[in-house]
C-alpha cells in the first residue's frame, strides 16, 4: 500500500481536500501509476458540482493526466514498472463489439463498474481516514498515486514532457478529434466553433490542419480572440454584439451557412444555433461540450430534413489506445500544439486555484 496526497471530493459543491491517502497494489490487469502532472476540466467541476447523476462521493476526480508505472498487476504484459503513460477515460479492450468496429471509440468492457466509481472487480483501490474512496472516469489523476484497469492506458514516448502531454488525455484530443475524425473536414471549407475554451482551440486547430479556409469563432469573451487567432481562427464573434440570433449572423456572413459547426459548450441553446447555422444541403454540426444531465436539444425536423447533420463525438474519436501515443508522437514533431494551451502551471496543493481560474475563463 501507498501512502501519497489526494486531492479529495468528500462532497458536491465544497471546495477538494488534500488528505493522505492509501492507495492499495494493483489487482490482476491492473495498472498502479506514479502521476506526474495532471489538468482540470469543465467535466471534473461538472460532478463536484453536483450535477452529474452518475456522480459518487467521496471521490479523487481528475481524468488530464499522465505519469509513470509504479507496478502492474498478475497479467498485465502491455506496460511494465518504469514506462511512461498516460490514463485513459475511454478504454480500448480490442475485444468489445465496440472495439471491433471502426466508426466508434466508445469501448464498453468496464463501462458499468467505471460509472458506479469503482475498478472492474467493483472495489476501490483509494481508503482515506478509513472511508472507500471512489475513482473517477476510471483514471483519478488528482492522486499522486492512482490505479487504473490495464485497458485504460497508453504507453507513450518517455522524452514526452508530462506537465503538457497530459492534455492529450482529454480536452486536446477531443476537439482536435472531432474536425478531423468525427466532422471530417475537408480543404477550403467554412467553420463555425461556438466556445474557445481549450477544446475549442483545439477545434480550429483541427479545422486548420484539415485545410479549411475560414473558420469564425464564437464567444461572449473576448479575451480569448488572441488565442484562437494564434491557433487559427481567421475572424471572433461575439452573440452580444448583434441584434438577430447568432445562426441568422452566421448564415448571412457564410452566403448560407457554414460547411461545419462544432458546440464545445454544453448548452443545449448552443447547440441548436450551431446546427441551424449550418448551410442547407450538406452542413454538418459536431456536439462536443457536454451539457448537464435530463437536457434535451430541439430543431425544427425541417432543418434536418434539408439536408443538415447532427453528429456528436467523446473523445474525438480517438480508440485512445492505438491513438494517444500517435497524438503524442505528432505533438513531439511539432504536428499539433500543445504547449499553447498551458496557462498557468501549480503545485498540487492549489489545485482548488486552477478551479477557480478555469471558471472565471482565465
Amino acid at each position: 500500500v501507498i501512502r501519497c496526497k489526494a486531492a479529495v471530493a468528500w462532497e458536491a459543491g465544497k471546495p477538494l481536500s488534500i488528505e493522505e491517502v492509501e492507495v492499495a497494489p494493483p489487482k490482476a490487469h491492473e495498472v498502479r501509476i506514479k502521476i506526474v502532472a495532471t489538468a482540470v476540466c469543465h467535466t471534473d467541476a461538472y460532478t463536484l458540482s453536483g450535477a452529474d447523476p452518475e456522480g459518487c462521493f467521496p471521490v479523487i476526480l481528475g481524468h488530464e493526466g499522465a505519469g509513470i508505472v509504479e507496478s502492474v498487476g498478475e497479467g498485465v504484459t502491455k506496460v511494465k514498472p518504469g514506462d511512461t503513460v498516460i490514463p485513459l477515460y475511454i478504454p480500448q479492450c480490442g475485444e468489445c463489439k465496440f472495439c471491433k468496429n471502426p466508426k466508434t471509440n466508445l469501448c464498453q468492457k468496464i463501462r458499468i463498474t467505471q460509472g458506479k466509481g469503482l475498478m472492474p472487480d467493483g472495489t476501490s483501490r483509494f481508503t482515506c481516514k478509513g472511508k472507500q474512496i471512489y475513482h473517477f472516469m476510471g483514471t483519478s489523476t488528482f492522486s499522486e498515486y492512482t490505479v487504473v484497469a490495464d485497458i485504460s492506458v497508453a504507453k507513450i514516448d518517455p522524452a514526452a514532457p508530462l506537465d503538457k502531454v497530459c492534455l492529450l488525455g482529454c480536452g486536446i484530443s477531443t476537439g482536435y478529434g472531432a474536425a478531423v475524425n468525427t466532422a471530417k473536414v475537408e480543404p477550403g471549407s467554412t467553420c463555425a466553433v461556438f466556445g474557445l475554451g481549450g477544446v475549442g482551440l483545439a477545434v480550429i486547430m483541427g479545422c486548420k490542419t484539415a485545410g479549411a479556409s475560414r473558420i469564425i469563432g464564437i464567444d461572449l469573451n473576448k479575451d480569448k480572440y488572441a488565442k484562437a487567432k494564434e491557433f487559427g481562427a481567421t475572424e471572433c464573434i461575439s452573440p452580444q454584439d448583434f441584434k438577430k440570433p447568432i445562426q441568422e449572423v452566421l448564415v448571412e456572413m457564410t452566403d448560407g451557412g457554414v460547411d461545419y459547426s462544432f458546440e464545445c459548450i454544453g448548452n443545449v441553446g448552443v447547440m441548436r444555433s450551431a446546427l441551424e447555422a449550418c448551410h442547407k444541403g450538406w452542413g454538418v454540426s459536431v456536439i462536443v461540450g457536454v451539457a448537464a444531465a435530463g437536457q434535451e436539444i430541439s430543431t425544427r425536423p425541417f432543418q434536418l430534413v434539408t439536408g443538415r447533420t447532427w453528429k456528436g463525438t467523446a473523445f474525438g474519436g480517438w480508440k485512445s489506445v492505438d491513438s494517444v501515443p500517435r497524438l503524442v508522437t505528432d505533438y513531439m514533431s511539432k504536428k499539433i500544439k500543445v504547449d499553447e494551451f498551458v496557462t498557468h502551471t501549480l503545485p498540487f496543493d492549489k489545485i482548488n486555484e486552477a478551479f477557480e481560474l478555469m471558471h472565471t475563463g482565465k
